[in-house]
């Protein structure tokens, strides 16, 4: 046990390592080259650097290689939990440099899941609080490329303020790291570990006020690495529930607009007012996301509203927990 808690600590610890040394550089070449965004939730309006993600999925490639050296025998699950973020990070690439439309993305996302079908590094038994062991051989494959859509996308649909992206789903992997240890899921606490140490490195440089924005090659990757962390891992049913501010996220957004939507095709759900405090926009064709639900309630600095997706992570992981705990004890 305690062999294994270095080993996992070497690993977090070479993750963070690659992508806390690369991302200076990054954000240098991104200003360089004008791949820059404007913080939009500022009075000043300033311009900060794009695609920081790449540092992550860079990152994300050295722990994993850790993972390989201590511990060989699992290639395959490596190799499928890797390159299934790696090709989502791809996919980012290509629409952080050529804007693709939001229907064309959410389908190429349904790729990503290649390595996983390929290599066959799924358990089509989920298990379930109670009822136990789920039979479901033929169901369960078909739906992998769904999930992997779905929670590359949420993750892209949630980050809407400086941090809210990197620091939600740093505490959804710690809740998906306790949930690991608690129901023995070691392969789920292997990746789990490999995508920490990148994620806690990025939202050093990604909190507010935001040094670097991660673009869709971030959020598309790390969206697809929980993904795959849940299926290889078998932590589906503890991953819905930790991940259920960015389920509510999409719905809202989803169904207020009735369509897929990109955020450059709708009004802005938030405005600012002269004090720097942002508030919910009075805009009926803007669409209701989970900002705009928060800020209905009253205006709030950028940062106070960070710290309330915060909490409703921090509520989802605690839930989650506890599911793994149910499914100890009733199964």
């Amino acid at each position: 046990m305690q062999n294994e808690m270095l080993e996992n600590l070497w690993i977090l610890a070479a993750g963070f390592a690659g992508t806390l040394l690369i991302l200076p550089f990054i954000m240098r070449r991104m200003r360089a080259a004008g791949i820059v965004g404007v913080d939009a939730h500022k009075r000043d309006r300033p311009v900060v650097p794009e695609m920081g993600g790449i540092s992550v999925l860079i990152g994300l490639a050295v722990s994993a290689s850790a993972a390989y050296i201590l511990y060989p025998t699992e290639i395959s699950l490596i190799a499928s939990f890797l390159f299934t973020a790696l090709i989502a990070g791809a996919i980012g690439i290509l629409d952080d440099l050529k804007t693709l439309s939001a229907r064309v993305k959410p389908l190429l996302t349904l790729l990503a899941c290649a390595p996983i079908l390929i290599l066959r590094t799924y358990n089509p038994h989920p298990l379930l609080p109670i009822i136990g062991e789920l039979r479901l051989t033929i169901v369960y494959p078909l739906a992998i490329p769904l999930v992997i859509a779905v929670t590359s996308n949420g993750v892209n649909m949630m980050d809407p303020f400086n941090g809210t992206m990197s620091g939600t789903c740093t505490i959804t992997v710690l809740a998906m790291i306790v949930s690991a240890f608690i129901l023995g899921r070691g392969d789920g606490l292997l990746f789990s570990v490999c995508l920490i140490g990148p994620l806690l490195a990025f939202y050093y440089f990604n909190r507010y006020p935001s040094r670097v924005f991660s673009g869709d090659v971030g959020s598309l990757s790390i969206g697809a690495a929980l993904g795959a962390i849940a299926i290889i891992g078998r932590l589906e049913l503890v991953a819905a529930v930790a991940f259920m501010p960015q389920i509510m996220n999409a719905f809202y957004g989803l169904s207020s607009m009735g369509r897929l939507y990109e955020r450059h095709e709708v009004s802005r759900p938030t405005t600012i007012l002269d004090d720097g405090r942002l508030m919910a926009s009075a805009d009926p064709k803007a669409p209701i996301t989970l900002a705009r639900v928060i800020l209905a309630r009253g205006p709030l600095r950028e940062n106070e509203a960070v710290r309330v997706f915060f909490m409703l992570s921090l509520i989802s992981g605690i839930l989650a927990i506890f599911t793994a705990y149910l499914m100890t004890v009733t199964t």
